[in-house]
């Protein structure tokens, strides 16, 4: 599968993609190296894992990070319950069992890292928001991203049966190490385009009216350029297009306190929501359509 390919099968998973981010992660696969995807919450990093895994026919392994995330979370660890009912076992019944089949593989728990490298086929492994575990995880992770496989003091290491293709992400909350930047190849990931993010639309939502979607992805990305704490992502498009197309609009509502009674699904701070008051989104609504929507939806390729 050459890029174009990829960029094809993706758009029938659901998920538009650039050129240069198809050819990034089309580059990620045949090296076998790990892709970084940074940039803002909403702009489409973890949907890009999950398409890739739904266009391949792959399973999706996702560990989700934060802060404290250890090596019992993230890899493995043992099944302390079952060992000590083995013990007790092993207590009335000796010849059952033996001491050492306490640290067999059967007794160890596979969390997404380890479940990823002991897949019996090829997997999609995500690893979400990399920047809110510690820096520990990051040099735990060197191993698993150089050379996917994991070393269980017990056992010893374990390779990977099939080499999974990892995507990382990072919102950017913190500076990431150069050794953990080193093993991947990157891709800053930015808001759509207009065009780019009415085709998002249009191929999650169909059903929606065409002039809906143009005119509130235009107000989307008109609202984007404004001061806000946060800014809507693409996944609040969606949300905002699917509830003014369950309220039967047609278009854009002409009310502007209609309008904004509606930008619960947009604005998700107090800040934010405060300043855009009727008479705030009247003004940015005729703004927008005093520039008109020039740009046409790119066609699926």
């Amino acid at each position: 599968m050459n890029d174009d390919a990829l960029r094809t099968s993706l758009h029938q998973a659901g998920y538009i993609a650039d050129e240069t981010l198809t050819t990034t992660l089309w580059l990620a696969g045949e090296l076998q190296r790990p892709l970084m995807l940074e940039g803002d919450a909403g702009v489409g990093k973890t949907a890009l894992a999950a398409a890739l895994a739904r266009a391949r026919g792959q399973q999706l392994v996702r560990l989700q990070c934060y802060e404290g995330l250890d090596l019992s979370q993230a890899a493995y660890e043992w099944n302390y319950g079952r060992q000590l009912l083995a013990i007790r076992l092993h207590e009335t019944q000796p010849d059952r069992m033996q001491e050492a089949d306490l640290f067999a593989r059967d007794y160890l728990l596979e969390r997404p890292l380890l479940q990823a490298i002991s897949s019996d086929a090829p997997c999609v492994l995500l690893i979400d928001e990399i920047d809110r575990a510690d820096e520990a995880f990051e040099a735990f992770l060197l191993e698993v991203l150089a050379d996917y496989q994991i070393t269980v003091p017990e056992l010893g290491t374990l390779r990977a049966r099939h080499i999974p293709q990892v995507v990382l992400t990072s919102n950017g909350t913190r500076e990431l190490s150069d050794a953990l930047r080193r093993r991947c190849l990157y891709h800053y990931v930015e808001y759509p385009t207009l065009a780019r993010e009415i085709a998002i639309v249009r191929a999650t939502l169909p059903e929606a009216e065409s002039a809906l979607t143009e005119q509130a992805v235009a107000f989307v990305q008109s609202l984007r350029r404004e001061d806000l704490a946060k800014k809507p992502g693409i996944a609040e498009t969606l949300d905002w297009v699917r509830a003014l197309h369950r309220l039967d609009c047609k278009a854009l509502p002409d009310d502007p306190q209609a309008l904004a009674a509606s930008l619960s699904c947009l604005l998700k701070t107090r800040e934010d929501r405060f300043q855009f008051d009727a008479v705030r989104v009247r003004q940015l609504v005729e703004g927008r359509r005093s520039v008109g929507v020039a740009e046409k939806a790119p066609q699926p390729s």
